[in-house]
C-alpha cells in the first residue's frame, strides 16, 4: 500500500546495506534525486540492477555504493564512457566492481519473469554472442514441446524498485507517460518500491494512448520531487538537459574533480535542488 512522504524518509525505510536495487528509466524519468539520496545516507554494497547505466550509476559507482551492477549497456549516452565505472572495474576505485552483463533483450525479459513471479526467463537470444562465456548465468534450455534450444537466465526480483513519474494521487496512484522503458516491469518484481513523482494530485487525469498507472496497492513509498528526473526528461514537465551530459565527462574523469562536484551538488544539497534545475523550463511553458 502506498505511503506518501518525503524522499529522505522513503529511502531511510526502503533501501538497506547490501541491498538489490533497480534504479530504471529509460532516457526519460530517470531517477537521480533519488540515486542522491542513497548516496547521502551512505548506502554500501548495493546489486544495482539497470538496463542501461548512466550518470547516476556512474555516481552511487564513484561514491563506494556499490558491489555489483547487472546491466546490459554502460555509458554517457551520446557522449562517451562512464569514467567512475571504469575506474571500478580497470583499478578497483573506491573498491573492486563485480559485472554480470546481459543482453538488452535478456533484461527485458528477466523483469517481465520477475513481475509474473517466476524463476527465470526464458527467450530466442545469446546465438552466436559471447556473452555466455563470461557470464555463467546464461543457459541453454530445449523447449519440451518443440525441441527448440532456448536462451534462460534468472529472473530480476530486486529488493527495491526506484523510479520516477510524472504523477500521483493522494491515494497513491502513479500515472507514468511516454516512454515507458521497463518501470511497471521493475516495481511488480521487487519486494519495495520507491516512486519519486513531479506532483500530486487529488486524481489522475485521463490516460494517454502511451501511459500506464500502477495502483496504490503495487507501490510502497511516494514522494514529490519537482525536477527529480533531471538532467533526462519528464515529458510535459521538461526537457533532456543534453549539456550536463557533456559537462559530466569533463567532471567524472578525475577522481578529485569527481569527488569535489559530489559534495558541492549532492552530499551538502537536498532533493529540492532538482526544482531549481528545471524551474527554467516550466516558467518558458507558462
Amino acid at each position: 500500500m502506498a505511503r506518501i512522504t518525503s524522499l529522505a524518509e522513503a529511502i531511510k525505510s526502503a533501501i538497506h546495506d547490501g541491498d538489490t536495487i533497480a534504479l530504471e528509466g529509460f532516457t526519460h524519468l530517470i531517477p537521480h534525486a533519488a540515486g542522491h539520496e542513497i548516496i547521502r545516507q551512505g548506502r554500501k554494497s548495493l546489486t544495482l540492477i539497470r538496463m542501461t547505466p548512466d550518470l547516476v550509476y556512474d555516481q552511487l559507482i564513484g561514491m563506494g555504493c556499490v558491489a555489483k551492477l547487472i546491466f546490459s549497456w554502460g555509458g554517457n549516452p551520446g557522449v562517451g564512457s562512464l569514467h567512475r565505472l571504469r575506474d571500478a572495474v580497470e583499478n578497483g576505485w573506491p573498491h573492486k566492481l563485480e559485472l554480470e552483463e546481459h543482453s538488452h533483450a535478456a533484461m527485458a525479459n528477466a523483469y517481465e519473469a520477475g513481475a509474473a513471479g517466476l524463476p527465470c526467463a526464458i527467450f530466442r537470444g545469446y546465438i552466436g554472442g559471447d556473452l555466455p562465456k563470461v557470464n555463467s548465468k546464461i543457459k541453454r534450455v530445449t523447449c519440451p514441446f518443440t525441441g527448440e534450444e532456448l536462451a534462460a537466465v534468472p529472473a530480476h526480483r530486486p529488493d527495491v524498485a526506484v523510479i520516477h513519474a510524472q504523477r500521483a494521487d493522494k491515494a497513491g496512484n502513479v500515472m507514468i507517460e511516454g516512454v515507458l522503458g521497463v518501470q511497471k516491469e521493475a516495481v511488480l518484481a521487487s519486494k519495495r518500491s520507491v516512486v519519486t513523482v513531479e506532483e500530486i494530485v487529488d486524481e489522475l487525469p485521463e490516460r494517454s494512448l502511451n501511459a500506464v498507472v500502477l495502483p496504490h496497492w503495487t507501490v510502497g513509498h511516494i514522494a514529490e520531487v519537482p525536477g527529480g528526473a533531471f538532467p533526462s526528461y519528464a515529458q510535459g514537465y521538461y526537457p533532456r538537459t543534453n549539456s550536463f551530459y557533456k559537462e559530466w565527462d569533463a567532471v567524472s574523469r578525475e577522481r578529485d574533480s569527481f569527488f569535489a562536484w559530489m559534495k558541492e551538488n549532492v552530499l551538502t544539497k537536498g532533493p529540492e535542488v532538482f526544482a531549481q534545475h528545471v524551474r527554467k523550463f516550466r516558467t518558458a511553458a507558462e
